[in-house]
């Protein structure tokens, strides 16, 4: 079995873990960054151990990505296809920084602490986040281009959700009053890469 099993897999068990940390998250009304200050207050102390359940997932998530971004490396040669896995890695880097935030900011709320400095802080850096995103989507779409392993639409969805997470990482120091009028374009970005990882997956699984 080469590496590209792993590795399509890999990306495959991202997208079906994050799908199922997020709906956890949904159903426990946990806040998402950009949420007023005290409002997610009041939602983690409500949350109970919710936030730790999900998160026992999330290494998982990350090891995913990692492997699978490896398995892309290792068949799209180039500085397009490195500059795909840097994203990758920041990533993965900066958002275990914003999942230790939450924590924090849920250690705060329940002690009757104050909590808009580390809400706040997560609340930029998750926006921030996306910036790596768009930067693995777009080393990763045009070495998979230069090199014709990505279907023409795979290529394309990728520039265009790269273009949206850049966009919304723009905006990110807006989201620390509570307000993320560009929310939308974020999730859209966001599933976008979803789906470019998907297909990812099963086009390294098929390699």
């Amino acid at each position: 079995m080469g590496f590209t099993v792993p590795a399509g897999l890999g990306g495959l068990g991202f997208v079906l873990l994050a799908v199922v940390v997020n709906v956890i998250y949904l159903r426990a009304r946990l806040p998402m960054p950009g949420a007023n200050s005290g409002d997610a207050a009041r939602a983690f102390v409500a949350s109970g151990d919710v936030l730790k359940q999900a998160s026992v997932l999330v290494p998982a998530t990350w090891l995913g990505t990692t492997v699978f971004a490896a398995g892309l490396l290792s068949v799209l040669p180039g500085p397009w296809a490195l500059t795909g896995f840097a994203g990758v890695l920041l990533q993965n880097a900066t958002f275990a920084v914003v999942e230790a935030l939450r924590f924090g900011v849920a250690a705060a709320a329940r002690d009757g602490g104050p909590v808009a400095g580390l809400w706040g802080f997560s609340a930029v850096l998750f926006g921030f986040n996306q910036l790596f995103l768009a930067i693995a989507l777009l080393g990763f779409s045009v070495a998979g281009a230069q090199a014709g392993f990505f279907a023409g639409w795979h290529v394309w969805l990728g520039y265009v959700s790269a273009a949206l997470l850049f966009v919304s990482a723009s905006a990110a120091p807006y989201h620390v009053d509570g307000t993320n009028r560009l929310a939308p374009i974020g999730l859209a970005g966001w599933l976008g890469w979803a789906t470019w990882v998907v297909a990812g997956g099963v086009t390294l699984l098929a390699h």
